[in-house]
């Protein structure tokens, strides 16, 4: 059975219909799920591989498997490459293909350039190419889903251990709240950005590596947040009614007391998204971050900064940034406002 908002509990009707009244963040929420879908999907839009090939009354589905060039009626054992003129004058001959809208993947050299790479936009290259000829917006897409679903993980895991520390720290308080909180400001008084530059000098960054080292400082963005609500909620009727029943630690905490703290710790969800996708580019753009030839908008922006010459690599680079940011941050007003028991159904920001 689905549910419709119909079939929800009041409180939950109301933070939808308070969601919906945010037109702005309402539907940058819906342009946002379309272009995360649209980068899931990227071997399908952006691809140096076609989508279907005909040839001699077989089809072959190059975007999801390999085929040699001899299967074609080429000479080499090897892969084929598509975009070869040798090779497609061999596939028409006898058959057809249907290329993705992009024919270009993030690591695909057009060495058909007109003019040196950075070249500008073209028919070709809808976005110009970088300083090595790789298509832009190939990259741009690439790059895109990585940024997000970089975000996206990490968020969701450093949630995790930021609302059970918080959730720890306000339930118990005393001593173990003291001693959480003097751990949490010695922790996050260290230097992230040199423990980062010390870490790439020794082993070689990539997505989990990063991943690792940003999740060991972000879990604190939250803890403060929870913390305030657990160490409110503590002494409640339901709290105390809860433990001379017998209930265990665990299930009033996470039973009881988180639900209602959870209304607080997601409205802080969009922001610290857009901050764990600015902390990826950012490194991305001092180097320090995703191996090199990783389709990057932090290593697009950096190109951009070397190649003035060229303004569409920085152009690029920071609309994609500006408009998927600011997205985001009209999710977050949505999202406040979808859980702030002062708004009515209507009512606007």
């Amino acid at each position: 059975m689905i549910l419709s908002p119909r079939t929800w509990a009041p409180i939950n009707q109301r933070r939808w219909a308070n969601f919906n009244a945010n037109r702005r963040g309402f539907w940058s929420f819906w342009i946002f799920l379309l272009l995360f879908f649209v980068a899931l999907g990227a071997e399908f839009v952006a691809n140096d591989n076609p989508l279907l090939i005909k040839f001699k009354g077989h089809y072959y589905v190059p975007i999801v498997a390999s085929y040699p060039e001899t299967a074609f009626g080429g000479e080499f054992e090897t892969e084929t490459r598509y975009r070869d003129p040798y090779v497609k004058k061999l596939i028409e001959a006898d058959g057809w293909m249907i290329w993705p809208l992009i024919p270009f993947s993030y690591n695909t050299i057009n060495y058909a350039l007109q003019q040196p790479a950075p070249s500008p936009p073209s028919s070709e290259n809808w976005l110009g190419t970088d300083d090595q000829g790789r298509d832009v917006l190939a990259r741009m897409i690439y790059g895109f889903r990585i940024s997000v679903l970089f975000g996206l993980t990490l968020t969701l895991l450093s949630s995790l251990i930021g609302i059970a520390a918080g959730a720890i720290q306000g339930y118990f308080g005393g001593l173990t709240d003291l001693i959480f909180q003097r751990f949490i400001e010695i922790w996050g008084g260290m230097p992230v950005l040199y423990l980062l530059i010390i870490m790439a000098s020794l082993v070689q960054p990539n997505f989990w590596w990063l991943l690792i080292l940003m999740l060991m400082f972000s879990w604190m963005s939250l803890v403060h947040v929870v913390r305030a609500e657990f160490l409110r909620a503590r002494n409640l009727d339901y709290v105390r009614a809860a433990r001379a029943l017998g209930a265990s630690n665990r299930l009033i905490m996470f039973r009881h007391m988180l639900p209602n703290a959870m209304v607080a710790t997601l409205t802080f969800l969009p922001f610290v998204l857009n901050h764990s996708i600015t902390t990826l580019t950012a490194l991305d753009f001092l180097g320090f971050g995703l191996p090199p030839g990783s389709p990057s908008l932090g290593e697009l922006l950096n190109q951009g900064k070397n190649n003035l010459q060229a303004p569409w690599l920085g152009l690029s680079a920071f609309g994609i940034l500006a408009f998927m940011l600011t997205l985001l941050i009209f999710v977050g007003e949505a999202v406040r406002d979808a859980f702030d028991p002062r708004k009515v159904y209507g009512s606007r920001s």
